[in-house]
């Protein structure tokens, strides 16, 4: 199976401790989020975990712990984007990361990771000039370093709303123009752009619209066939495989106005108080009226296509 840890938060920046400590006893709680008492208890555990999807603006507190990941298949999103402290007032300084980023695809191999250049938005700061030179100076960095370069336009959700109330739809004539620009100096770096829940209007200048972390993506990074069950997408437009998340709202402390995560500052203050690295909930700890479900898991890997992967004589 697939465990997921970065749809709700980032786990690799801020909670690094947690998850090895999760990695070391071998399970984690997740609280759903819009039902609190139901709790799913995930083993992690090589033998039915086939692969962690992760999704970071900042992997480098993981580096220290990537031996408790050697047993499983990995594949990791790094964000990064051009926007300064008064979008970003945590995330930590593009230049190292664009190493960070480069070290972590030393690691992990080129194909399992990728580069995450979104959400864009343009503003009176952050133009469309300002983008396309940020993106190629960005893409040309990691030219070698992976091979996908996902990019999304901002999205008005209520939270973003509330916390970027300046924020505006980006029309589609300046999608068009920015993504072809993008998709040229991506594929002149080795890199495939594929928009994320944006439909299909740029495939026709050569982006790969069918979706940003895919069963080939997974499977991909540890070189044998998944035989996964249905899921519903995470929205209409997503064709991503994304279930089994780890994570949890209202915790990400980068604090990055346009996210989708988290409703209020104050909510991610509250939530951090109540974090203890040693607890198997990433938030607080178990409570009396829980209802825990052991989830049954089992490996999705076809064993038989991994054993011709790696003896290719057979």
């Amino acid at each position: 199976m697939i465990i997921n840890t970065g749809q709700r938060t980032d786990i690799p920046a801020f909670y690094a401790d947690w998850f090895a400590n999760r990695l070391r006893e071998g399970f984690v709680c997740v609280r759903n989020p819009f039902n609190p008492q139901q709790v799913s208890r995930y083993k992690l555990d090589p033998a039915v975990v086939d692969v962690i999807g992760f999704c970071s603006k900042n992997p480098e507190p993981m580096f220290k712990y990537m031996d408790l990941l050697a047993g499983y298949g990995q594949f990791w999103y790094v964000t990064m984007t051009p926007y300064g402290r008064d979008i970003e007032p945590n995330v930590p300084d593009k230049h190292h990361l664009l190493e960070v980023f480069r070290e972590l695809s030393e690691m992990v191999g080129i194909d399992s990771i990728g580069w995450r250049y979104d959400p864009i938005f343009i503003s009176d700061r952050y133009t469309k000039e300002y983008h396309i030179k940020a993106f190629r100076t960005m893409a040309e960095a990691l030219a070698g370093k992976t091979r996908i370069a996902v990019i999304s336009f901002i999205d008005l959700y209520d939270k973003v709303k509330r916390n970027f109330p300046e924020a505006e739809r980006v029309a589609r004539e300046d999608r068009i123009a920015l993504g072809r620009e993008i998709i040229n100096i991506a594929s002149a770096c080795g890199m495939t752009v594929r928009p994320c829940a944006e439909g299909d209007e740029l495939a026709p200048y050569g982006a790969d619209c069918g979706g940003c972390m895919t069963i080939p993506d997974y499977e991909r990074s540890i070189g044998a066939k998944l035989i996964v069950p249905k899921r519903k997408p995470a929205r209409e437009a997503c064709a991503c495989y994304l279930a089994a998340d780890i994570g949890a709202y209202d915790t990400c402390r980068h604090l990055c106005r346009y996210c989708y995560a988290n409703a209020s500052r104050e909510a991610v203050a509250r939530n951090t108080r109540l974090h203890d690295p040693a607890s198997p909930f990433l938030i607080g700890n178990y409570r009396e009226d829980d209802r825990v479900h052991d989830v049954p898991q089992e490996s999705w890997a076809d064993r038989q296509m991994r054993l011709l992967l790696d003896n290719p004589d057979l």
